[in-house]
């Protein structure tokens, strides 16, 4: 029977409940319910169960999924939404400092966006221990490489394997140019919306970019709740709301990088459109880390401040009691006060992993966060830090990639033996750019960061 993932009601209802617990709800009665009728948790790291429930089991699980809906959030006016809320709340709201970009430093972030993905896309799923004795084995720890299976042995790789869908494609002895992904396909997507639409473009313009050019099986988590509930008809906001348990996930801060490399800069810019971008999808924390992202991204994109300045910036668009300013503050902390990267992922996950999913944005906005602090700006140091931290390894090391690769300024700053087996090409089922290179990528790019931009729409949707 076909068992699609991250749909299906009996799997939602487990990580509902567990965002409940997050985000100030009591779940405790519901869950109850829920346990004395025979319902399961959540698939740990799958995105749907085994097994398919009963029918009645099913309607029990959309009737809890609205129950828990209706429970009030403590945490609503600490955390907006909505984004005049989000600007009355940061009292250090940025100034714009428009700048220009460079097509080299825009293919420089591409590049380190696909090395960044590349490098985690073997180890995503596989536990922080997992990640570890892998690269230990073949002596390629803390990573400086792409993973590799040589010399490992069958009792290493049965009790830790490889991403099954990525390591063809991802381990250092199979890379023939970028693989799809979708840490790729939404700055593609992106990239479309913004050459159709322009940066006033509205959250209801997302979503036909993606009903238009995202294949559905392409989308996950979030994403896929969102598409699927536009396909029943419901329009944004109310697509990141309807029975989406994975608002506060890392979905909408994958495609935050191009609404920073179009506004160098702009921090305040880049985190409004990623905001238009993130609420199709997202609430809460997971907009606030896209916006995050944004906001880092354009101050990167200038060549003008150290990646400390960056992730500074990117603090002034989050409401600074938020759990993700929080997070992201403690993280940063945590790395200017140990020399022992490991030591700092170990204190991450202690504090984060006993109540997050591996996916959420929370904790994986922190890590982005430790590893560009920690590496101080170095790109290999970035990437490394940000994969070998577990959790959503692909979409981490992306991120800190981008903005390692625009601190760095043009792709010969970057270590040949992380780009050359990219070999300028991508695969992608976004659109026409298949096969397309990150030269003519960046090109593209560099026109919409240099486009005139004309009034914003009054309307966020």
């Amino acid at each position: 029977m076909l068992r699609l993932t991250w749909v299906q009601p009996e799997d939602l209802i487990g990580h509902e409940l567990r965002q409940a617990a997050q985000d100030g709800r009591d779940p405790s009665a519901i869950a109850a319910r829920w346990r004395a009728a025979g319902g399961s948790e959540a698939p740990a790291r799958a995105g749907a169960s085994s097994r398919p429930a009963s029918p009645r089991l099913r309607l029990l699980a959309e009737d809890l999924l609205d129950e828990l809906a209706g429970l009030p959030s403590p945490l609503a006016d600490a955390e907006p939404t909505d984004l005049d809320r989000i600007r009355a709340m940061c009292p250090d709201w940025p100034t714009p400092r428009p700048a220009t970009v460079s097509r080299a430093r825009l293919e420089a972030a591409w590049l380190g966006r696909a090395v960044g993905c590349l490098l985690g896309k073997p180890v995503e799923k596989l536990p922080l221990t997992g990640i570890r004795c892998l690269a230990k084995a073949t002596g390629n720890w803390p990573p400086t490489t792409y993973f590799t299976a040589r010399g490992l042995s069958e009792d290493l790789t049965g009790a830790y394997p490889w991403n099954r869908r990525s390591a063809p494609t991802s381990l250092a002895e199979n890379i023939d140019g970028m693989p799809e992904d979708d840490d790729l396909n939404y700055p593609l997507l992106g990239l479309l919306l913004l050459q159709r639409h322009g940066r006033t473009f509205t959250t209801a313009d997302v979503a036909r970019v993606w009903l238009d050019e995202l294949p559905a099986g392409r989308a996950f988590t979030a994403e896929r709740v969102a598409y699927r509930n536009l396909l029943a008809g419901l329009e944004p906001p109310h697509t990141a709301r309807h029975r989406n348990p994975f608002r506060e996930w890392i979905g909408a801060l994958i495609r935050a990088d191009v609404h920073g490399w179009t506004n160098p800069g702009d921090p305040a810019g880049a985190a409004a459109q990623a905001h238009r971008d993130a609420t199709l999808t997202h609430t809460a924390g997971g907009v606030h880390a896209a916006m995050f992202a944004a906001a880092v991204i354009a101050t990167a994109a200038t060549g003008a401040h150290d990646v400390h300045a960056c992730l500074r910036a990117g603090l002034t668009v989050v409401p600074p009691g938020s759990r993700l300013a929080e997070a992201v503050r403690h993280a940063v902390h945590l790395a200017e006060t140990h020399a022992d990267f490991d030591a700092v992922v170990d204190a991450l996950h202690a504090r984060h992993s006993p109540t997050h999913h591996w996916v959420h944005a929370v904790p994986n906005t922190a890590l982005i966060a430790a590893a560009l602090t920690h590496a101080d700006g170095d790109f290999t140091g970035s990437v490394s830090r940000a994969v070998s931290g577990g959790w959503d390894t692909d979409s981490n090391g992306a991120t800190a990639g981008s903005v390692a690769g625009l601190l760095a300024g043009c792709p010969a700053a970057l270590p040949e033996h992380w780009t050359a087996p990219l070999k300028n090409r991508l695969a992608t089922s976004v659109g026409d750019f298949d096969g397309t290179g990150f030269d003519t990528l960046a090109h593209l790019t560099h026109r919409e960061a240099t486009r005139p931009c004309p009034s914003p729409s009054p309307s966020p949707t």
